[in-house]
């Protein structure tokens, strides 16, 4: 580990234009990092746990994934809880947010039947995390479906909100009376759009415009069931927060003119405007845009009706102000611009919205060139936040940057202490309320559809090594040296 700090020394010493101007980080802003269940635990099969799709996808599809892998053992951290969190630890962070497997704990998707095995893999953890004076936050559905409720349609098939309640009221029941903070969904966009659109995510479908938009009623009305759930029967003797996790990336006008400002305005609703727009607004609803742009595409389709399906009163009551705080994650940011209609043909998303993303070929880029380190787009999503939703606590739950490199992070370094330094201006000058900043990831995961090809860990891992070995990069020294210094670089 020594080389690793000389590294990190040597490297902010060399590439500092002014060594002499630093900033300190608030007092109350917490440091901390996360990780997936599906994406980190292994043990696919073992103690009990239940297939889920993605257990399924990767078995069966393996041509999604970009090298053919699996997580079938991923980092293997159902056998390394004491390590993991010794890893958490040695950095001095404070807070560790994990997600809890819905098969693992009730492999049969159903509450009747619980695997007391998976609760007392969650609960060692907890309490393990606790013990190290180490905060867990917890998110309920980090995307691991039970596969039995994937063959029932998932979260196009309505019944959904009334499983998923009764998952939830498992997992409170038998730890929240030591977690604090909940998060119930991770980020509905890839939960829907990747997953019923375009089909990169489990399960693999391509129904865009039609399957993209269930989902997301769907995932809204499970997310206002479960706030409510806790909200009614938990949190007076808990005493947590519990709210939901959106990945917002910026989208800034291509050019100065009213079509591309309104393109960039309209891509931030089909993004992640119909997910918080419903819940941190005084309407309740979806934005009003997205439902007349959806609706006069399905019209000139030849529907007889929007494709997007609408909400009673009582449901926008019910989804209305359904949040204790807003979970941001953050990436990168891309340039929108306005776009013709497409000739009428299969229906899509991407045609309803009519607008067109790219990157500045001259941004930081990434081991995957789709994440560009965009620190200014940092800043403007979260005053956006601050303006449109109300002011709300917003809690960072996810931000990183894959590196090429696997141990001399370097790019990853001067992402974060970039995105820090405008992470500082919107707490100082935008006056927005930020209460946590959370590296993802704790170390390489399994990512997604890439599999094993890309890194965002502060910790690489050997997927080749049976013992699954962690090695710390040059950003797990970064954030080590802000822990004890609290203090960023204005520029390195």
């Amino acid at each position: 580990m020594g080389n690793c700090k000389l590294l990190v020394l040597l490297y902010l010493f060399s590439t500092a234009t002014s060594l002499t101007i630093s900033r300190k980080l608030p007092d109350d802003l917490v440091l901390a990092t996360a990780s997936s269940s599906y994406q980190i635990e292994g043990a696919w099969n073992e103690d009990g746990k239940g297939e889920s799709m993605w257990d399924r996808m990767v078995h069966t599809r393996p041509d999604k994934i970009v090298d053919h892998s699996t997580g079938d053992v991923a980092c293997d951290s159902y056998h390394k809880i004491k390590h993991d969190v010794e890893l958490i630890k040695s950095m001095g962070l404070e807070q560790y947010r994990f997600s809890i497997s819905w098969p693992r704990i009730l492999p049969y998707g159903y509450a009747n039947h619980i695997n007391l095995r998976g609760v007392q893999y969650y609960n060692e953890l907890i309490d393990e995390l606790i013990a190290n004076g180490i905060t867990p936050v917890v998110t309920l559905y980090h995307w691991e479906l039970p596969q039995i409720f994937q063959e029932l349609g998932g979260w196009t098939n309505a019944l959904i909100v009334e499983w998923f309640e009764q998952y939830a009221r498992v997992v409170f029941d038998h730890f929240g009376d030591r977690v604090k903070l909940w998060i119930t969904i991770n980020e509905p966009k890839q939960i829907c759009w990747f997953a019923y659109s375009n089909g990169s995510l489990a399960p693999g479908l391509e129904i865009s415009g039609i399957a993209d938009y269930i989902c997301a009623r769907n995932v809204l009305l499970s997310h206002a069931r479960t706030f409510h759930l806790y909200k009614n029967f938990y949190q007076s003797v808990q005493k947590g927060k519990i709210g939901i996790t959106i990945d917002c990336p910026w989208m800034e006008p291509a050019t100065n003119s009213t079509n591309d400002y309104k393109a960039a305005d309209r891509a931030r609703q089909f993004d992640f405007g119909l997910y918080a727009h419903p819940i941190f607004t005084p309407t309740g609803d979806f934005p009003e845009i997205f439902k007349k742009f959806i609706a006069e595409r399905s019209r000139a389709e030849g529907y007889q009706q929007s494709r997007l399906p609408s909400f009673s009163e009582n449901e926008i009551r019910n989804i209305r102000g359904t949040a204790d705080f807003f979970g941001l994650n953050y990436y990168t940011t891309s340039y929108t611009k306005d776009r013709k209609p497409h000739p009428i043909g299969k229906p899509s998303s991407l045609k309803d919205s009519r607008i067109e993303n790219y990157k500045d070929p001259n941004w930081l880029i990434g081991a995957d060139p789709s994440f560009r380190s965009v620190p200014w787009g940092f800043r403007k999503i979260l005053k956006y936040i601050k303006q449109n939703y109300g002011d709300p606590d917003v809690f960072i739950t996810e931000i990183g940057f894959p590196d090429s490199e696997k141990f001399n992070d370097t790019k990853t370094v001067k992402y974060h202490n970039d995105h820090l330094n405008e992470l500082l201006d919107s707490i100082q000058v935008d006056d927005v309320k930020v209460k946590t900043y959370t590296v993802w990831s704790l170390m390489d995961v399994f990512e997604w559809m890439r599999g094993y090809t890309v890194g965002f860990g502060l910790y690489h891992v050997d997927f080749q090594d049976n013992n699954r070995t962690r090695t710390p990069k040059l950003s797990r020294e970064f954030f080590h040296t802000l822990t004890r210094t609290r203090t960023v670089m204005q520029e390195i």
